[in-house]
């Protein structure tokens, strides 16, 4: 795939294929105006006339240019973000160490911009801070804010999933079996950036059988955010098989229609 990320040898993130130099060339020929059905003033079919709009040029006016394409540069930058999200869910950006984007495009072989953008988003979410003349400095999280997070993520989730497991069908909760298979084949590879993406799909099509898109995002950002490390993250294979494993005994229970389960189960999760 050309646009797509590459290993790099050097520092084991992704290298991103293209360049985000702008946007691509402009498409070929010119816009076309469309027919607003006058000549010359009058109303065609009519013969009414119709005095056209002040500074309106029907017959002289220049063709408009095609918006230059975009599409490119958006791609590049939506390939570093998400190399960065798994940089830093795999801990191969060290907390509390300052990244500047130029070094940063080097490694992935693209100019500074696209990075110095795809960082500006993950300093909204978080996840990186500022450092003002040299670059963008990886949060250092603690045991306290994981827990923080995790205490906010269950205030959010753990009453809707109670209300859910009251009004929801068990064929419905069925379908959502093959999500919480690929949460525990996802574990088993030991990656947490793969378990990670599975975790949080697996989340979010449960949240989203309560039809609140707002909450969906809400909860989903603050996933995300929890499954940063900590600098001393020794998360293992097994951990993350545990983790997998309540997602399948959860389901079972949302099934059954066991909400006195779900609701241990769901505390249990979260509190873990």
């Amino acid at each position: 795939m050309k646009q797509g990320a590459q290993g790099s040898a050097a520092t084991g993130i992704p290298q991103v294929s293209g360049e985000d130099g702008g946007a691509g060339a402009p498409m070929g020929g010119a816009a076309r105006v469309p027919s607003q059905g006058r000549a010359g003033g009058v109303e065609r079919g009519r013969g009414v006339s119709v005095p056209t709009a002040r500074g309106e040029h029907v017959h002289s006016e220049p063709p408009m240019p095609v918006p230059r394409a975009v599409v490119q540069r958006a791609s590049v930058r939506g390939q570093i973000l998400d190399a960065l999200r798994t940089a830093l869910v795999t801990g191969e950006l060290t907390p509390g160490v300052v990244y500047s984007a130029p070094a940063l495009g080097e490694r992935f072989g693209v100019s500074a911009t696209p990075v110095r953008e795809a960082m500006q988003q993950l300093a909204q979410e978080g996840a990186v801070e500022v450092v003002p003349n040299r670059g963008f400095r990886v949060v250092e999280r603690g045991a306290r804010e994981l827990a923080e997070l995790a205490e906010v993520r269950a205030l959010i989730e753990v009453p809707v999933m109670l209300r859910l497991a009251r009004t929801v069908s068990a064929e419905r909760w069925a379908d959502l079996r093959p999500l919480a298979e690929a949460t525990v084949r996802a574990a088993s590879t030991g990656c947490r950036a793969t378990y990670a993406e599975a975790d949080r799909t697996f989340h979010r099509a449960v949240l989203s059988l309560c039809g609140n898109e707002q909450l969906v995002q809400l909860a989903d950002d603050l996933h995300r955010r929890a499954q940063w490390p900590l600098r001393t993250s020794t998360r293992s294979r097994t951990d993350l098989l545990a983790d997998a494993t309540e997602h399948s005994a959860l389901l079972d229970a949302l099934i059954a229609g066991d909400v006195d389960v779900v609701r241990v189960l769901v505390g249990e999760h979260f509190a873990g």
